[in-house]
């Protein structure tokens, strides 16, 4: 979680010692198993097309962790995969990475 997403929740949450951040309003026990209907109200609200839809989110947080650290471990974990082949569908191979790592190769090889 970023420090910022960090920051947002923290001040949701407030001064209490205990219960859900994400209350649900219909029983006092309960809480936000999903947010697929609040992604749709602020989608709403924003006035955004129905095209982005939560998953999207949720696949670009997997594929920019992966991008960014170059650990499949990392998306694997924290996303909550069991398998590493699931999460390695946000590797997305990019041809000048591998060619920048060749070139690198190349160059201390020289050396």
């Amino acid at each position: 979680m970023s420090n910022r997403a960090f920051s947002v929740l923290k001040a949701r949450w407030g001064l209490r010692r205990e219960g859900w951040v994400f209350p649900s309003e219909r029983a006092q026990s309960a809480h936000l198993t999903t947010m697929a209907k609040r992604f749709r109200e602020a989608r709403r609200k924003a006035e955004l097309p129905e095209d982005p839809i939560l998953y999207c989110g949720r696949h670009d947080y997997g594929t920019r962790i992966l991008k960014r650290t170059g650990i499949l471990a990392a998306v694997t974990r924290t996303r909550g995969h069991k398998d590493v082949k699931t999460a390695m569908q946000y590797q997305h191979l990019e041809l000048e990475i591998v060619r920048d790592a060749l070139d690198r190769l190349t160059e201390e090889e020289r050396v």
